[in-house]
């Protein structure tokens, strides 16, 4: 008689780590619940995604700024933010303000990555969340769009501030939904949205960002996935999507318009 199959056993099964006779058992439960399946194949995109987003960086020299990182005299926290800016390697994005209107592509300029640190931590790990969670079809956000109401209340208490998703209906994109996420000092909010094609796209937000008072729109490529982002007041906002650049920035401005202000 076959054991039962578990939670160990899909996710042994998706990394490939099973025994034959073992795995032959796991496609045959499989084949027999296409539910449980869609999970599985999710849960493979979301290992595909993993690999295009790190493999490239594998082979990569450590950089001068990462290896200063690592002496004794700095701490863990700053190895981690310098390992996140080398990843990242956002161009950066001159202030905005009065400048909001004009087109984001006459305001690109290069950062030392080494001085991006905390904005590139807030790509990067937006970056990872998007990879992790958009290819989900089973549960891509914890509460769905049509609880919007609730969706705004836990979320802006679980933040510890009125928190709010932009509406992107004009340009083509749905809300999905949202989710709480573990930040490195607290809760981060991901919103997700969708186009008629299927692309999704998603907002994070975090209050990690704080203290940082360049207000300059940034931008990332991770892998596959583009990454827009900016801070806000007491908010670090990173918009992600497997989109073009130049889309990615449209969609980036109406969001900064909707969200200007306190929310």
């Amino acid at each position: 008689m076959n054991l039962p199959v578990t939670e160990a056993d899909l996710h042994a099964y998706v990394d490939g780590v099973l025994p034959a006779a073992r795995a032959a058992e796991v496609a045959a439960y499989l084949a027999e619940r296409p539910e449980e399946a869609a999970r599985v194949r999710a849960y493979a995109a979301q290992n595909d995604a993993m690999h295009r987003l790190f493999d490239p960086v594998l082979g990569e020299p450590v950089p001068a700024p990462m290896a200063a990182a690592t002496t004794p005299q700095r701490n863990r926290h700053w190895q981690w933010q310098a390992l996140a800016a080398w990843w990242s390697g956002g161009a950066g994005w001159g202030l905005r303000g009065a400048a909001t209107g004009q087109s984001l592509a006459r305001m690109e300029q290069q950062a030392p990555a080494y001085q991006q640190a905390a904005w590139s931590g807030l790509a990067h790990q937006a970056a990872i969340a998007h990879a992790v969670y958009s290819p989900d079809v089973r549960r891509p956000v914890e509460i769905r769009a049509d609880q919007e109401d609730q969706l705004v209340t836990w979320l802006s208490k679980r933040m510890g501030s009125k928190i709010r998703p932009p509406h992107l209906g004009k340009l083509g994109y749905e809300l999905i939904g949202g989710r709480l996420l573990p930040g490195a000092s607290g809760p981060v909010a991901q919103f997700m949205y969708h186009d008629g094609a299927g692309q999704r796209l998603t907002l994070y937000v975090s209050t990690e960002q704080a203290r940082n008072k360049d207000t300059g729109f940034r931008f990332a490529k991770e892998g596959d996935v583009n990454v827009f982002y900016w801070i806000d007041g007491k908010f670090g906002y990173a918009l992600s999507a497997a989109v073009d650049k130049g889309e990615l920035a449209r969609v980036a401005s109406a969001v900064y318009e909707q969200l200007e202000g306190p929310v």
